[in-house]
């Protein structure tokens, strides 16, 4: 049996990656310190005995007994709300913690997958985003602290690729939306749900012209999952480029909870991209992928999920107290 060590594994995207890797027969092994994640994630995995789960800060030394197959490093905050909560943490874990799991990866003879992002691309000149450019990022921002720690990890895992001849792989993550998101973790859809299902204004950001590409998690799971197998070591941009206006996708959001709200346009963010959509011609024609859930699809799905939780989720802003982790 196969056997992996999935960072981040209680987080939104690890906890579906564990699910699809157990599902491949794989022995997987699920690392988070739970800053941001959430043990009811992956807690329906706990019985199996092709789980294992540690608590653990991978900004600190890693030790994982036995062979290692395959690491993938997913540990990150990765919404405004979390990231501009705990900076240090952020950057930490895209520095201390990649250099960990690679010098593990080399250490085991691993093959290491590093979850990268659309961020890299800041607020972008060129559109939509090839693979080959190289971004326009504000390193001092308020969002550097997050894109910044994401540039250097592809920079370092690349580094370990050229020097150690360690078997890499990068994904470039672009919005992307489905069950066991945090309903309030600042990004566009849980919130324009979650305000929607409270009964409240849905919220604008700028003029709503902006734009934005959604891609449902089924799909980059199977992304990932290729790309993981697959010979390619370059990045590889992993979303769906059906590109979407935000006050568009405002208005389909309301026409899907069936609510009946008004449109709030309030100040746009610092820094905050005006255009997101991937170019997939590589993760077309390297791994045979590209997206097959519709976004009209994957919205009901998300929506049944997030009506299926208590009024007490619903109306949570946090649901952690981040102060029980942060040092400052």
């Amino acid at each position: 049996m196969k056997r992996i060590l999935i960072t981040g594994a209680a987080g939104f995207l690890g906890s579906h990656l564990c699910d699809r890797f157990i599902k491949e027969g794989y022995h997987v092994i699920g690392m988070d310190n739970l800053i941001t994640g959430r043990l009811s994630n992956i807690e329906h995995l706990f019985p199996s005995a092709s789980f294992e789960f540690y608590n653990h800060d991978v900004s600190k030394f890693i030790h994982v007994p036995g062979q290692l197959d395959y690491i993938l490093h997913f540990a990150s905050p990765a919404s405004p709300i979390d990231y501009l909560k705990i900076p240090i943490q952020t950057l930490k874990v895209g520095s201390l913690g990649i250099h960990n799991c690679l010098g593990l990866a080399k250490a085991k003879n691993a093959r290491v997958l590093i979850a990268s992002t659309s961020e890299i691309y800041g607020d972008p000149t060129v559109h939509p985003q090839t693979e080959e450019y190289w971004g326009n990022v504000n390193p001092i921002g308020p969002r550097g602290v997050y894109d910044e720690a994401k540039r250097f990890q592809e920079a370092m895992t690349m580094a370990y690729h050229t020097f150690h001849g360690l078997e890499t792989r990068i994904v470039r993550i672009f919005n992307t939306y489905g069950p066991k998101m945090r309903l309030n973790d600042g990004r566009v859809l849980p919130a324009f749900i979650g305000q929607a299902l409270r009964g409240e204004d849905i919220t604008i950001f700028g003029d709503g012209s902006q734009t934005r590409a959604f891609c449902y998690v089924d799909d980059l799971v199977e992304g990932i999952y290729r790309l993981l197998l697959s010979d390619y070591a370059q990045p590889v941009n992993i979303g769906n480029p059906d590109e979407i206006s935000i006050s568009q996708f405002a208005e389909e959001i309301i026409a899907l909870t069936g609510t009946d709200q008004k449109v709030v346009y309030l100040d746009l963010p610092v820094d905050d991209p005006k255009q997101r959509q991937p170019d997939i011609t590589k993760a077309k024609e390297i791994l045979g992928w590209e997206p097959k859930i519709s976004r009209e699809e994957g919205l009901k799905r998300t929506y049944a999920y997030f009506c299926s939780l208590s009024e007490e989720e619903l109306n949570k802003k946090d649901h952690n107290d981040f102060e029980k982790f942060t040092v400052k």
